[in-house]
């Protein structure tokens, strides 16, 4: 909890005008959301689901339930068909809402047994009408999920240890972790206890169920940073600590959307028993000194630019956790090492991992028991989804690597597959999003499909990541191409969907945000001659080892239109 000397308001550090921080005393609600966690604890709409609306009905819900507290069980009003991106911000959430939900499946650390990926995958056929998205958070979403079956799905989810608690809303969502966390032969550390000790210990507290705004973690020792610990709220890093035994560097604050920012460093060392109470301690501070007043400027990046990270880390240490954290080291960053983990690999027992690769994210019910069941038939219990909507089997031995492989292949999971099929990520869309304005799935699948025949031995690992709105859920800032949904006007003068191009963006070494070109869009349909005209330019250009991003930055304006 907050000290009482900051929670009285009287210090002379109170802001001018009042940004409903608790611990300044600004208890009162200052927008309709704040309004509602205020009446009514979000985690409390479980068993209003469970003993009325499931019952009852659609039109039961409370529309202060349907379109706020039920996120915090993973569940969206999924977009009601026929509404062209034109609408999106111009009808109300009653227009937009369809009678049915996408639910989030949490999946802490990306970690699964082929017993978790089958009931997921048996959600889906028996309610979701075999749907099923990988997302980059190592989540599963699935839709068209009726409230009369949301009861059912929870009973199957928690059988066996799954769930879909604080997926959403403004909670501590799901903690990312490497998916070879205790495998990987170079990883640093281990972070599969910590992220375990983190959620046993805080999600589905009502210490953390009220939050300013949505809170993402992640906790890894991977030597290839494949969590992207720059774009999480806070950030446990693997490093070799000052007395030579691993632990953690720890980053608060960074978040993309339409204000992006990196992570600031706190140059904070935390051992492997301290992640859980350090973890209280940062989320303590938002919950308590975060900004409630604007949705827009609620998440703690906005805390931790006005404070600094020094005003941040003394915060920490002295108002919540008691105690000094020594200084540690900075990670070790590699600015050719790729963060997907895809193909065949040596884990660290001798055995090997495989990733492997879905289109964009989209699976299914059917396709996800089939990895179960490839997995299972070749001596695997450990399935794990990637913070870039791939997945990966665990364990298997070099006698059985190749019969996995053309499994997988066959049922088009590509082991090997090319740049375009590795590195396009999309978000879901006008689809079932209420907030895109643009198709993202099936566009980028076709992306796909177009730049590996225009293309095919193109060797360079550029990224193209499709958004379907500003929000950046497809990380479009800190990708090589990024693709933002908007309408633009096409030749005849039509309003018709498009993309506006980030380019350029990455992070590690040379971590930036993507370049905007003054009037660079493109038309859907004129997407594929974009992205092949702009990466032949790329080839004819590029220095030797020059990187994609190293190339926009120097290239004229001209050149990446």
């Amino acid at each position: 909890m907050p000290p009482t000397s900051a929670s009285t308001g009287t210090k002379a550090s109170r802001p001018r005008r009042g940004e409903g921080q608790w611990a300044l005393g600004y208890r009162e609600p200052l927008n309709k959301n704040e309004e509602n966690k205020k009446n009514d604890d979000g985690l409390n709409v479980r068993q209003r689901i469970i003993d009325i609306y499931s019952k009852a009905g659609f039109d039961s819900i409370d529309p202060a339930d349907l379109r706020g507290r039920f996120r915090w069980y993973g569940l969206y009003t999924q977009r009601a068909p026929g509404i062209d991106g034109g609408k999106t911000a111009v009808l109300g959430p009653e227009e937009l809402d369809d009678r049915y939900f996408m639910l989030r499946v949490r999946i802490d650390g990306g970690q699964l047994s082929a017993a978790q990926l089958r009931t997921i995958a048996e959600i889906s056929t028996a309610y979701g009408r075999d749907t099923a998205d990988i997302t980059n958070r190592q989540n599963v979403q699935l839709h068209w999920v009726r409230i009369e079956d949301v009861p059912r799905i929870w009973e199957k989810l928690e059988a066996v240890g799954l769930s879909s608690t604080e997926a959403c809303g403004d909670t501590p969502r799901v903690i990312m972790g490497c998916p070879l966390a205790g495998v990987a032969e170079d990883e640093v550390i281990d972070a599969a206890p910590q992220i375990r000790q983190v959620h046993d210990d805080h999600i589905g507290s009502p210490l953390f169920s009220n939050l300013p705004r949505k809170f993402k973690t992640s906790i890894s020792g991977c030597a290839s940073h494949c969590v992207n610990h720059e774009i999480n709220d806070v950030a446990f890093v693997g490093v070799t600590g000052p007395d030579g035994a691993p632990g953690f560097d720890l980053f608060v604050g960074g978040g993309l959307s339409t204000n992006p920012m990196f992570a600031q460093r706190l140059g904070a060392f935390v051992r492997p028993d301290q992640v859980s109470e350090v973890w209280a301690g940062v989320t303590s501070i938002f919950r308590d000194y975060g900004y409630r007043r604007l949705r827009h400027r609620a998440r703690i990046k906005f805390l931790i630019k006005d404070w600094g990270a020094a005003k941040f880390r003394e915060v920490l240490e002295k108002e919540y956790l008691g105690y000094a954290l020594p200084d540690g080291p900075e990670p070790e960053l590699d600015p050719g090492t790729r963060r997907d983990h895809i193909g065949v690999h040596r884990q660290r027992d001798g055995r090997n991992y495989v990733g492997f690769t879905p289109r964009v994210g989209r699976v299914s019910g059917t396709k996800l028991a089939r990895i179960a069941d490839i997995a299972e038939a070749h001596g695997s219990d450990r399935i794990r989804t990637t913070p870039d909507q791939k997945l990966v089997i665990l364990d298997i031995t070099d006698d059985r690597v190749d019969s996995i492989v053309a499994a997988l292949e066959a049922e088009d999971l590509q082991v090997r597959p090319s740049v375009f099929r590795r590195q396009t990520m999309a978000c879901t869309g006008i689809e079932f999003c209420k907030l895109a304005i643009v198709e993202t799935k099936s566009r980028g699948s076709s992306l796909i499909d177009e730049l590996e025949r225009r293309l095919p031995d193109f060797p360079e690992p550029v990224t193209i990541n499709i958004n379907g709105c500003p929000n950046s859920c497809a990380r479009i800032q800190v990708a090589d191409i990024g693709l933002k949904g908007q309408l633009v006007t096409d030749a005849n003068g039509d309003q018709v969907e498009g993309y506006q191009v980030h380019l350029g963006g990455g992070m590690g070494l040379n971590a930036s945000f993507g370049r905007k070109v003054r009037g660079l869009k493109t038309t859907a349909e004129e997407l594929p001659d974009y992205v092949e005209r702009v990466l032949r330019r790329f080839l004819a250009q590029k220095q030797d080892g020059e990187a994609f991003a190293s190339w926009v930055a120097r290239a004229d304006d001209s050149d990446l239109k």
